[in-house]
């Protein structure tokens, strides 16, 4: 498979995965609205992907890759599964007793990721009782993790690029079935969405154990104490771990940008962590799509001129990126900045989700829509400083970035409520993004070839046009008016995406911008 497929196939998988999930949030939406409840499942969810995505999917999966990479290059397959089977059982042995901690602490993680919770006890109560059922799903999440490596390393990219959308069906159907089901019962409904989300960590876990058995790298699991020491003494386990402990730092950066900001929303009026996870949700489509697809994308291409020392090739990868950027993100960031009360009231408003959510989540996405650029830029950005083995330099970036961002909330926040929070994000991914940029730039390794003014002048005009009649289809029509009409509501916002891609690109094409350069790279 070509990279170019690779890519192409990763970035299908994750579009898919974005759709079900944005059904997921508008499910959860109508079902549960923004309350105290959504928030203490919004809060005790955010508990253990806030581990798995710092440990798992984060610092484990930076350090195991290369070490798994180099032991199949080096050693052939048979070490290489001996090294599977030792890190499996040690991963197993951790997890082990991590849970056991996660569940007996739930009330200490509840109160350290939103002590703001125990302004609604119901809340902070609920949110404990779900933390401790749905803390194994990290031991799900881990494994996965760790199939998701090995798979990659030989190749097999579809399997674990699909198994999100595994999460995300088992979470519509726990709305959906499992909800109304629990109330008829006499139970509170929002626990089904825990028994959601440990029904899609299984899920994903199963898919990946066919996949690992037919390149027979299937994990054997020691279970005798015996077995965690022989995995722990052996030379990949010790390699791990410490390449873990610098990637950790990279890691955690975002993670604890996550922690401060959901406690401080839940110190908020009640729903408003409920209404930056549904902002968030509609982001990620153009910051995973775009952005992941660049990423994929770049960073071998990167790497490869760069052990070439080809620096014209590596500066033109760079300088073709970065014009993607600006020609597909500018106009989506225009969008959300114009257009988010139409998009959040026709995927959001229904059932339990009231006109004041849509009010409160449209300024959310706002504030994030405000550093969209930023966000998506870095995906192009910080591959440059890695394919030069750099990666102190981007963590260096973040931390300072990170610090500026919590200064931005004491001075948004107590203006903006919420919505500061999500700003406060967005100027921070704009200062991360322009702080690379300018490194790479004062290093020499990416000089920006010539015909940007121009470019960038078609692409202001065509976005200035854009956000005319996006403003004039957000003004002249009552989005929220159309009760019992959902269908002509989602049609209607149809008409006006399709209306604004026209209005776009026919201005790029008669201000003279060939678009066929960024599909010959």
């Amino acid at each position: 498979m070509t990279l170019f497929k690779s890519a192409s196939l990763i970035s299908v998988l994750t579009l898919a995965s974005r759709i079900t999930g944005l059904l997921r949030e508008l499910l959860m939406a109508s079902t549960f609205g923004a309350s105290a409840l959504t928030d203490a499942f919004n809060v005790a969810f955010r508990i253990p992907n806030f581990f798995r995505r710092l440990f798992a999917e984060g610092a484990f999966s930076q350090a195991f890759v290369p070490v798994l990479a180099a032991a199949r290059e080096k050693d052939g397959e048979a070490s290489t599964k001996e090294l599977v089977d030792q890190i499996a059982t040690v991963l197993a042995w951790v997890l082990t007793f991590t849970c056991i901690l996660g569940v007996a602490g739930a009330p200490v993680l509840v109160w350290a990721m939103a002590s703001g919770l125990k302004q609604s006890p119901e809340g902070f109560e609920t949110a404990v009782f779900l933390t401790r059922w749905m803390f194994p799903y990290i031991a799900f999440m881990s494994f996965v993790a760790l199939a998701a490596g090995i798979l990659n390393t030989w190749k097999r990219f579809a399997v674990p690029a699909a198994t999100p959308v595994l999460l995300n069906v088992a979470l519509i159907a726990a709305a959906g079935w499992g909800a109304p089901w629990f109330g008829s019962m006499g139970i509170e409904p929002i626990y089904a969405m825990a028994a959601g989300v440990l029904l899609g960590g299984a899920l994903q876990l199963s898919v990946q154990i066919p996949a690992l058995r037919r390149i027979g790298m299937l994990p054997h699991v020691g279970l005798r104490w015996s077995s965690l020491r022989t995995a722990w003494r052996h030379p990949g386990t010790r390699r791990i771990t410490t390449l873990m402990l610098p990637a950790l730092l990279g890691v955690s950066v975002a993670q604890i940008s996550l922690l401060i900001n959901t406690q401080i929303a839940s110190h908020l009026t009640v729903g408003s962590v409920s209404w930056l996870t549904y902002a968030d949700r509609l982001m990620e489509f153009p910051t995973a799509m775009l952005g992941v697809a660049l990423g994929v994308v770049l960073l071998p291409q990167l790497a490869a001129a760069r052990a070439a020392d080809d620096a014209d090739r590596y500066s033109g990868l760079l300088d073709w990126g970065l014009r993607l950027v600006v020609l597909l993100a500018v106009p989506s960031a225009v969008a959300l900045l114009t257009f988010a009360r139409p998009l959040v009231a026709v995927l959001y408003h229904y059932g339990a989700f009231t006109a004041a959510d849509v009010q409160q989540t449209s300024l959310a996405l706002m504030g994030y829509g405000a550093g969209l650029i930023g966000l998506i830029a870095i995906k192009v950005l910080a591959p440059g400083f890695y394919a030069r083995q750099d990666i102190r330099t981007p963590v260096k970036i973040a931390i300072v970035v990170l610090v500026l961002t919590q200064c931005m909330n004491l001075l948004l926040v107590p203006f903006l409520a919420h919505a500061g929070l999500a700003l406060a994000i967005g100027i921070g991914a704009m200062v991360n993004a322009l702080w690379l940029l300018l490194g790479l730039i004062n290093r020499g390794a990416y000089k920006p070839s010539p015909g940007w003014g121009r470019f960038g002048l078609q692409v202001v005009a065509a976005s200035a046009l854009l956000a005319v009649f996006l403003m004039a289809m957000t003004t002249q029509v009552n989005w929220l008016a159309f009760e019992g009409r959902a269908l002509g509501r989602v049609g209607l916002l149809t008409l006006c995406i399709l209306g604004a891609v026209l209005v776009y690109f026919v201005t790029l094409l008669l201000s003279g911008l060939n678009l066929r350069q960024f599909v010959r790279k």
